[in-house]
Parts: C-alpha cells; structure tokens; sequence
C-alpha cells in the first residue's frame, strides 16, 4: 500500500488510541491468571490481535465485546492448543510469550515475519537456559522454540532491549523455585517500570536493586483484573509532530501523564524545541513554532526517534540524537533507514553509531521507502505534511501495526493524506 501526503495546517481533535505496552502485558497476565480478566479500550492493531492469538494458543478463552476483552485465564497452566505460534511483527509478543513458553513441560515453537526474523532472541534464551529451558533457534533468532518447565535460580541478562527483562519478570514469579536476575545490561529503563508497575498491582513478591539486581519469589500467581488500558504516548508523538512541524494547533486527548510510559518525555524534548505545550481538562493543546535544535539522550525513548529525526530537519541549527543503539534492533535499523529516507527528501543527515546528527534542512517531496516499519512509515508520512510537493510512502499498510486509525485520524484534522491500494 502506498501512503501519500502534501503540505497540510492541521486543525481540531485527536484521542489518542490505547498503549500498546500496556494491552500486551494485560493479555499476557490475564491469559496467566485464574479467573476472568477484564480489559476496557484495548488497543485493536495487528500487534495487538497477535499478542491476542498467542494467549489463545496458551488454552485463554478471549472474546471481544463492547469495546472490551473478556480473557479466562489458564491459572498458569499452559496447554498448547497449537505447538507453532506466529507472533506476526509482534517483537513484546514474542518476548513475553517465549518466557512464559518456558513455563510449560511441552515444546512451543515461535516464529514471524521477515522482520521478526532479524530480531534477537539469544539474550533472552540464553537467561532462561541457565534456568532450566531447553531452548533451539535460528543463530539466536526465530523461528525457535522452548522447552521447559523453568525452574528458577540465578541468571544474568544483556537486556539491550528491555523486553528481555520484562519477559523474565513476568514469566519468573511463576517457576518452580525463586529467581536471581542480575542485569548486565540495560536500555529503555521506562518500560521496565511499566513491567513493575503490573506486577505491583498483582502483588507480586519481588527484590530489587536499582536496575541490576533483582530477586522474584517463585511459586506465585497471577489473578483475575479489570482495567482501563490508557493511551499510548508513543502514538501520541505523531500527532504531537505533526502540529510542531506544520505550525498547527491541535488538541491531543485521553492521556494520563501520571502513566509510567516512558514516551512522555517526548512532550518534554518538543517544549525544549520551543513547541508551544498546554494542559487543559480537555487535555493537552499542542502550538507549532519556530523549532530550534537540541541534543537528546533517547536511551528511553528510542520509538521516538523516527518522529524526532523528522523534527530536527525543521529546527534552526543542529538536533543530535543519541545513545539510542538499540534503535537499529527495532522492526528494522530505524537510524540507517531514517537517515536514508530523509536524505532522499534533502535533509542534511548522518548517522552515529548510537543515533543521528539533523542539520536544519529543507525538505521535498519524493517517493520514499517505508522499510514495512509503522514508526518510520508515520514519521514519514508527516515530514510530507509540512515538505514541498507530494511525498509517497510505500509499505504503509505497517501503520495497522500499532495505529489503525493513523490516515484517518490525520484527515478528519485536515491533513492532506491519501491511501492508494
């Protein structure tokens, strides 16, 4: 599919659709509880409906109705109703769901798209091998499989995607035995503390020492909830983008900056540009003004940084994005593909080993490729609402992945978009 845009002004309302993070861990928790879950405004994407399809090869029962899941749990006793589960493009999917894998006495095998396959797995089989996992990949990637049941001990991981940690933190508190986790390595602190936060609210047992040291109790369960799942602050950057590039004023509703989403610091590095931000009780309003370049530790945040290279095209001076390494590990090299793609527009743009350099830049319309990743087809679809001409997308249809609604929820603003099949 084929995206298009040109030089739009922006104007009206956006809710912002629900937290993938979130809807994942939710589905992965409820489908391991006893009893039945409830989860109110779940994110619908393909991401989602993945993650969704897992739980139900784990024996969860999952409906939809109403704008909500009803999800009965397997009270952590996994029976495979399919030994080969496609997680699609979904990497949270296969993390989580390749450590709870191990929780069961029977082989469960993974695999996924193209992309899935270049994502890596080693650090994560690795740990739960030292725990008592059998485990077989492809040179550390999909398809692979695992084999348990966990036992628990003391692993270490090289979690240079947090992922690796929150799978291990999810699927532990349920072995055999207790769980020494010692980190070696560290990137995306936030979404680990998303991951805490839910095992908090399940009041599970655990010890923690900063970020490099934690010890789970085994032996434990999960049970039912309901639960609000709130917006998601990494598709809010879009949005958020799209006003400060384009000069535009726009309401974003329907986030809860109490949220633990790492991804609202994203509204902090947009202020610092010189965004106009404002909170109201309708929620918050967004004013673009002149940009100016800034240096930006995106070690947190690296889903923004296809949004924030757009950003530093149209900002006086120099933008450098850095320590975001793992961002060449997400759906593709997001630094290599932006650096790329961006310079076929005209922006003057290098790439570091750890991110990237942004010189202000005027950009043109072209056609440029959307490497069949939703963060850098929307990143670029936006830089075209505020270049000259047209600019064309292709591989849009990966938008689905996380932001169904994207083209439509730009148009209603007044956005010059266009999909062509």
């Amino acid at each position: 599919m084929i995206l298009k845009t040109k030089q739009s002004t922006l104007k009206g309302e956006i809710l912002i659709p629900a937290s993938k993070s979130h809807t994942i861990r939710a589905i992965a928790i409820a489908t391991m509880a006893g009893g039945e879950s409830l989860l109110f405004n779940p994110l619908l994407s393909d991401d989602a409906l993945s993650c969704v399809e897992a739980a139900k090869n784990f024996g969860a029962d999952i409906t939809f109705d109403s704008g909500h899941y009803r999800i009965k749990g397997t009270g952590g006793k996994i029976i495979p109703k399919n030994h080969l589960i496609n997680v699609g493009n979904s990497g949270t999917t296969l993390r989580i769901f390749t450590a709870l894998a191990s929780l069961c006495d029977e082989k469960i095998s993974f695999d996924g798209d193209h992309s899935i396959r270049t994502r890596p797995m080693e650090p994560l089989l690795s740990a739960l091998s030292t725990l008592g996992v059998s485990t077989e990949s492809t040179g550390g990637k999909c398809p692979l499989s695992v084999h348990g049941p966990i036992k628990g001990g003391k692993t270490t991981i090289h979690a240079v995607s947090s992922q690796f940690l929150t799978a291990l933190l999810i699927a532990c508190p349920l072995a055999k035995e207790d769980t020494e986790i010692v980190v070696e390595v560290l990137n995306e602190k936030p979404y680990v503390d998303l991951t805490l936060d839910w095992l908090k609210k399940q009041q599970i047992q655990y010890e923690q020492k900063g970020y490099e040291w934690f010890k789970i109790k085994g032996k434990q369960h999960y049970t039912p909830f309901q639960c609000q799942i709130p917006s998601d602050f990494s598709t809010a950057t879009f949005a958020l983008l799209a006003a400060a590039i384009t000069g535009s004023e726009i309401l974003i509703k329907g986030l809860d900056f109490s949220d633990s989403q790492g991804d609202k610091a994203v509204f902090d590095y947009f202020r610092q540009m010189g965004t106009e931000i404002r909170h109201s009780a309708e929620g918050v309003w967004i004013k673009g003004n002149e940009l100016r370049g800034t240096d930006i530790d995106m070690n947190a945040t690296p889903d923004a940084l296809p949004a924030m290279a757009v950003a530093g095209c149209f900002a006086r001076g120099t933008t450098r994005l850095l320590n975001v390494p793992q961002a060449r590990l997400k759906e593709c090299d997001r630094i290599a593909a932006m650096e790329t793609e961006l310079k076929k527009m005209g922006a003057n743009i290098e790439q570091l080993p750890d991110g990237l350099v942004i010189n202000e830049s005027h950009l043109r319309g072209t056609h440029v490729h959307g490497h069949y990743d939703h963060r850098i087809v929307m990143a670029l679809a936006i830089a075209g609402m505020a270049s000259e001409g047209e600019t064309s997308i292709d591989t849009a249809e990966a938008y689905s992945v996380t932001y169904p609604q994207f083209a439509e929820h730009f148009k209603a603003m007044g956005a010059k978009i266009e999909i062509v099949d």
